[in-house]
C-alpha cells in the first residue's frame, strides 16, 4: 500500500464500500525515519485514518521510523516481504520520478533501504507540515526489485505535476534515473491518471 495524496480516493471508495478485507495482509511501502507511528505526519497515521480504522486487515505491516533502530528495521521489512508475496502493489509516483521513496538513481536491483530524500522530494512534501524544517530528510522503503516482485501494480497520478514523470514511466528509456521506468520491464501494470498528467504522452 502506498501513502500520500495519489491513492486517496482509491481508499475513499475501499472505506465505502462492502469489501471485507478482514482475511487479508496489507504491507506498506514506506515511513518517514524520525516520526513514531503516532505522529500525524507518519505514514502509520495516514493508514490508519484512511483506511486501517474502516477496513481493518488481518495483518497490517508497516516500516518503523524509529530511528535509532534504522538499519535493523531495514533488515526485518525484508524479510516481511519475503515471507508475504505482495500480490497487488499500490503505487503513486513523485514529480521526479520515484516509486516508494526509490529517488532517481536508486538501482533496480535494490530491497527495502534506507533512503536520504532530494530535496525536491522534501520540498513536494512540505505542503504537509508547518514548515520546510519539520520535513523528515531520510525515509525507509521498500526497493525496486520489492516492487516488480509484485504480481500486479496499479500506479496512480493525478495533476499536471506529474506529467514529464510519467512521460518517461511510459514512453522514455527504462533508466535508474527514471526510477518508476522500471516497471516497463513488469508483466502486469495498470496506470490510473487524469488527462493532465497525461497530456505529455505522444499516444
Amino acid at each position: 500500500l502506498a501513502t500520500g495524496s495519489s491513492p486517496l480516493e482509491f481508499y475513499k471508495q475501499i472505506r465505502e464500500s462492502d469489501l471485507d478485507l478482514s482475511n487479508l495482509i496489507s504491507v506498506n511501502l514506506d515511513e518517514y525515519v524520525g516520526l513514531t507511528g503516532d505522529d500525524p505526519q507518519s505514514y502509520r497515521y495516514f493508514m490508519e485514518k484512511n483506511l486501517f480504522d474502516a477496513k481493518p486487515f488481518k495483518e497490517s505491516y508497516l516500516p518503523s521510523g524509529v530511528e535509532e533502530s534504522a538499519d535493523q528495521e531495514v533488515i526485518r521489512y525484508n524479510k516481511i516481504l519475503e515471507e508475504h508475496p505482495v500480490d497487488l502493489q499500490i503505487l503513486g509516483i513523485g514529480r521526479n520520478g520515484h516509486i516508494g521513496f526509490n529517488e532517481p538513481g536508486t538501482s533496480f536491483d535494490s530491497q527495502t533501504h534506507l533512503v536520504q530524500l532530494d530535496d525536491s522530494t522534501i520540498e513536494a512534501n512540505s505542503r504537509f507540515f508547518d514548515k520546510i524544517e519539520d520535513v523528515p530528510t531520510q525515509a525507509i522503503s521498500m526497493g525496486i526489485a520489492n516492487i516488480l516482485a509484485a504480481k500486479s501494480i496499479v500506479l496512480f497520478a493525478y495533476g499536471e505535476s506529474k506529467a514529464q514523470a510519467i512521460k518517461g514511466t511510459v514512453e522514455g528509456e527504462r533508466t535508474e534515473k527514471v526510477p518508476a521506468s522500471a516497471l516497463q520491464g513488469h508483466p502486469n501494470v495498470t496506470i490510473i491518471a487524469d488527462k493532465e498528467a497525461l497530456n505529455l504522452l505522444s499516444r
